[in-house]
């Protein structure tokens, strides 16, 4: 009797770790499914000539209205053990939810899987540049929904400003955002030359890769940047590259009646016009790994060994430092770029002379560069109104009627300009909280 006892128990510790089993394998399987329905939801298909434009939202205000009224899904529906995994939507439920949430009491019945879901941003600043990049990095904290990590390079008499300023913004903004600050640092034996090269500290950029060594992907923009979009939307665009790009940049020109590059450069430089290195995307590990073809040596080299011998034959021809240098680089390796378009990184020259970004006027401006020092003149009021309506606006405030809608008011007064009669820059088309 007690053999069948025995028997008897064993049949059903088998039967409940059977259906533990088939449990785990439907929810993986459901999981799964939902996953790619997300994935889809989110990123649109594109062909392989569409370089990472996103559909238009809607305008405006509308849109903040949208975005402020809207229910956060995630934050609305609760999931408990008892609450059946099939009938939540995948953006509820996440990741292992499932096992996550029917065996939480129990240590190791379930991997949770950990993905780095922060945007990697740096900026380097030097002299007169900190208003100028807080501005930048606010901008970012405003409109980003993901968490973000600042790789700030600055001067030595700058870092405790930066510290000071991003320590005092409020305790709920900075629970978006981790950050470091580095000092300006060169390779010894050049450091001077490197450091002069164009603007002070401008060419810092080139050796991110050699400096955040255990950094994967990193996004570097100038200190005239503002966002108009979260930054995980061109974060985004690292899943666009194929197997050979490990950078991304915009065309320095869209007109090549206008273009620089084309007309006075003496050096080689990418495409018909050249690219932009004020927002410049970079996949920094196979950047590491890459050997570049060059016109120095028939040997290709990697990153660390091109840099300085490129300066040393191309320093009396280069203009623009270091942005001429990724220009050389990238139009003897032209495989390795991924190319966005200019409302990513959306200047002056695009409507200076009349509006030449055909993606800006169909679906907004994205990313705006301020170079020329627009922000703190009158030459372009259009670009000094976004700059000083975001340097103003109060963490907390509401953004409509503190940040939007005088920014609107004010860009209607603009309209004797070139580039504030530009429909996608008047009105604010795409500021989005």
């Amino acid at each position: 009797m007690r053999c069948y006892r025995h028997a008897f128990l064993l049949c059903l510790i088998f039967a409940f770790l059977s259906l533990l089993y088939v449990f785990n394998q439907l929810a993986s399987t459901l999981e799964d499914r939902g996953s790619r329905d997300l994935t889809e939801r989110r990123i649109p298909k594109r062909s392989s000539h569409d370089s990472g434009h996103l559909p238009r939202k809607r305008p405006g205000l509308t849109g903040l209205r949208d975005h402020e009224g809207g229910v956060d899904r995630c934050k609305s529906q609760s999931v408990s053990y008892w609450s059946p995994y099939w009938r939540l939507p995948a953006d509820v439920c996440g990741v292992n939810c499932f096992m996550d949430s029917s065996f939480s009491g129990r240590s190791g019945s379930a991997v949770k899987e950990h993905r780095d879901e922060r945007s990697h941003l740096a900026v380097v600043a030097c002299g007169s540049r900190l208003e100028e990049t807080l501005t930048m990095l606010k901008s970012a904290v405003l409109l980003s929904k993901k968490p973000l990590h600042f790789y700030i390079f600055a001067e030595d008499d700058l870092h405790d400003s930066f510290r000071s300023a991003l320590d005092s913004w409020p305790r709920m903004v900075q629970n978006k955002f981790n950050y470091k600050v580095y000092p300006i640092s060169f390779p010894e034996e050049n450091a001077k030359e490197w450091k002069k090269l164009f603007k002070p500290c401008a060419s810092q950029r080139l050796f991110l890769p050699l400096i955040l060594k255990e950094v994967d992907s990193l996004l570097y923009v100038d200190t005239d940047i503002l966002f108009l979009r979260p930054v995980e939307d061109i974060w985004a665009l690292l899943s666009q590259f194929n197997s050979s790009h490990l950078a991304a940049m915009a065309p320095e020109h869209e007109e090549p009646r206008i273009g620089w590059y084309n007309r006075f450069a003496r050096h080689p430089y990418y495409g018909k016009t050249g690219i932009n290195s004020g927002v410049m995307l970079m996949n920094m590990t196979r950047l590491r790994e890459k050997f570049f073809q060059n016109d120095m040596t028939t040997v290709a080299l990697r990153w660390e060994e091109i840099l300085m011998p490129l300066l040393q034959k191309y320093k009396l021809n280069i203009t623009w430092g270091d942005q001429d240098l990724l220009n050389i680089i990238f139009s003897q390796n032209p495989e390795s770029l991924y190319v966005f378009p200019c409302q990513w990184n959306y200047r002056p020259d695009h409507c200076i002379y009349g509006s030449n970004c055909q993606h800006a006027e169909r679906e907004g401006v994205f990313i705006l560069h301020g170079n020329r020092g627009v922000y703190h003149d009158d030459k372009q009021p259009a670009f000094r109104a976004v700059y000083e309506a975001i340097q103003k606006h109060k963490f907390g405030e509401n953004m409509e009627t503190t940040l939007l809608q005088p920014l609107e008011a004010t860009l209607k007064t603009t309209t004797n300009t070139y580039c504030g009669r530009a429909s996608h820059l008047n009105g604010l088309l795409v500021l989005e909280c």
